[in-house]
């Protein structure tokens, strides 16, 4: 089949990103002697400079990694947890029944700094000067503007203007939003990362001593003092009211990233492997373990999947992210040992049938009724369609109303070492800039629910049930790849057609990568305020036009997305077998790359 690109093939590294300079970046640490962690690491670091409309250095990251030498994959929680001052009380005091979905009250404690610091740490072997100097160089000296973020800023304009000043001083220079490929810089975030590496120095030379004063300056040091002050401060948010925020510098002090294991499914001789249930991640298993059973019925010709294909996967992620709203979080009794058993997907697979569902139905793991928010209860906001469309990455709508995406990176050396992140939040729309830090914070508070006793009820300490679904897969044991995308609540729809194609459809990296996507809007979206659209299908419509005819016939409400917009799919492979490393990153907005040798 026609690729856009070739997949990559060498022995030394491989880095896929969604964005080319992070990616050449991350390369250059691997040319460097670093490895697949140093690599990541810096990546990380330069998307929070260069794609700012879709994270920052003040959102979060889950990480899903194999170490060469260790015998199981593990998870990075780069997620912090909800203010000690985060109650439901205090939010519906405010005359709230959603978190909003920006603003001082939409934070939880910024994650990212943290979770990449401690996986430099433990794994990597590059300085914290190495691995960030090429982030404090793209904010010091430049770097060129994306159209979307161009596009994102003249959105927000207003906002910024009249409620957001210290987002209107950084992001219009002169007060107009900025051109698309113009050279941008923020010298002002620049400085608190030398600032932040002056403090690790004075530690000394060694490199942990170093890492470790650095994390110390972000969560006790100046950092969480700039958060608390300015977070006494009243913004305006999504509600169309003025909030000051409840997190302090007290909560940042008292957090920081931890490992935790990995949970995975075999499928003859791969297992995919996926954070836990405070992540979306066990949806992409969920998903396959329904599709068992239709193996003989999924078929792609010359790279293109065929319309019974689509509506059993759209049929089966219906089922699974169902069961998402009603029993993922961050609670110790999510029943994913029943939801992730073939016994369930059994029965549950009985529910699909050859035309397209429109309800939302959870299961009852072990005869356990669920229970769903009052907002999901109420029905689908059938007149709020701004998280449905046919863009897929719909980082800010057609009535202004802004929402934030996400970055991906993978990464594979030479001794068999992968990686794979999923960085996101702290978006310039998300709340207002910290002026004296150069950056603000996220809002994934926003997907907690204000209903009390939900596994994703709002709680002080508590993780968010986030989107954010990194992934890995093992063939035969072994490490053998790392893969993900950008995109919300369809991150893990998007990567079940990349991996779909790829294992079903015997396409290479590349080849599996460019397949035509699809995803439903059929459940609640994640984001405030958490609509959805009842028998929604979203299809590139490189299926061709009798597919995009059959999905309509079986009952489908079909949005034909063009050729090439959904997705930002990025992976990285290792055979076993001969150590022949591959690489691919998606074409789609010409803006992703992979590179490697």
């Amino acid at each position: 089949m026609f690729t856009t690109r070739p997949e990559l093939v060498g022995t030394h590294g491989m880095v896929a990103s969604t964005h080319w300079l992070a990616s050449s970046a991350g390369m250059a640490v691997l040319e460097d002697g670093g490895n697949a962690f140093d690599a990541a690491v810096t990546v990380g670091f330069v998307l929070q400079v260069v794609e700012p409309h879709l994270n920052g250095p003040g959102g979060e990251v889950p990480v899903v990694f194999a170490a060469a030498g260790e015998t199981a994959p593990r998870v990075l929680c780069g997620q912090g947890v909800a203010p000690a001052g985060a109650t439901i009380a205090h939010y519906t005091g405010l005359g709230l029944d959603l978190v909003p979905g920006s603003g001082m009250l939409a934070a939880t404690v910024p994650g990212a700094w943290d979770g990449w610091l401690t996986l430099l740490r433990d794994y990597g072997t590059k300085s914290l000067r190495d691995v960030l100097g090429y982030a404090i160089g793209y904010a010091r000296d430049g770097f060129p503007l994306l159209e979307r973020v161009a596009s994102t800023i003249s959105t927000v304009a207003d906002l910024f203007r009249d409620h957001w000043t210290s987002s209107a001083a950084l992001w219009l220079p002169g007060g107009r939003p900025p051109e698309a490929g113009a050279r941008f810089r923020n010298p002002k975030l620049a400085d608190t990362w030398e600032w932040l590496l002056a403090a690790a120095e004075a530690a000394g030379s060694d490199r942990e001593a170093q890492i470790e004063a650095a994390r110390r300056a972000w969560s006790q040091g100046f950092v969480a003092a700039q958060v608390d002050e300015f977070f006494r401060i009243a913004h305006r948010d999504d509600s169309g009211a003025d909030h000051a925020g409840v997190l302090t510098g007290e909560d940042m002090a008292t957090w920081e990233a931890s490992y935790e294991d990995a949970v995975s499914v075999d499928f003859g001789p791969w297992s995919v492997v996926k954070p836990g249930a405070w992540t979306q991640g066990p949806v992409l298993l969920q998903q396959l373990l329904l599709l068992e059973g239709f193996t003989d019925r999924l078929s792609y010709v010359d790279g293109v999947p065929s319309a019974e294909t689509v509506h059993l996967a759209v049929e089966c992620a219906k089922l699974a992210f169902a069961d998402r709203e009603a029993w993922y979080g961050d609670t110790g009794d999510v029943p994913l040992d029943v939801l992730l058993s073939r016994d369930y997907a059994r029965d549950r697979r009985g529910l699909v049938g050859d035309h397209a569902s429109l309800d939302l139905r959870p299961g009852s793991p072990g005869a356990v009724a669920a229970r769903l928010a009052g907002h999901i209860t109420r029905g689908p906001s059938a007149a709020s369609r701004e998280n449905s469309g046919a863009l897929g990455e719909p980082t800010v709508s057609g009535v202004g109303t802004v929402k934030g995406d996400t970055v991906h990176v993978d990464v594979v050396d030479r001794w068999g070492n992968v990686v794979s992140a999923t960085p996101s939040g702290g978006w310039l729309q998300s709340s207002p800039t910290i002026p004296s830090l150069g950056f603000c914070l996220g809002s994934r508070a926003q997907m907690f629910w204000l209903d009390e006793g939900l596994p994703n009820s709002l709680a002080p300490g508590k993780r968010p049930r986030i989107t954010l679904s990194p992934s890995l897969a093992l063939h035969d044991g072994l490490p053998a790849m790392a893969f993900g995308t950008p995109g919300g609540d369809q991150q893990d729809q998007w990567q079940l057609g990349f991996w779909l194609a790829h294992t079903v459809g015997g396409m290479n990296l590349q080849e599996a990568i460019d397949s035509p996507m699809w995803h439903t809007n059929a459940f609640p979206s994640s984001f405030y305020p958490r609509s959805w659209t009842p028998g929604e299908l979203v299809v590139e419509s490189r299926v061709g036009e009798a597919a995009l005819a059959e999905l309509r016939d079986r009952g489908h409400s079909v949005v034909d997305a063009g050729p090439w917009t959904l997705g930002r799919m990025s992976a990285v492979a290792r055979d076993s077998r001969d150590g022949l490393l591959r690489a691919a990153a998606n074409p789609r907005g010409s803006q992703g790359y992979a590179v490697g040798r």
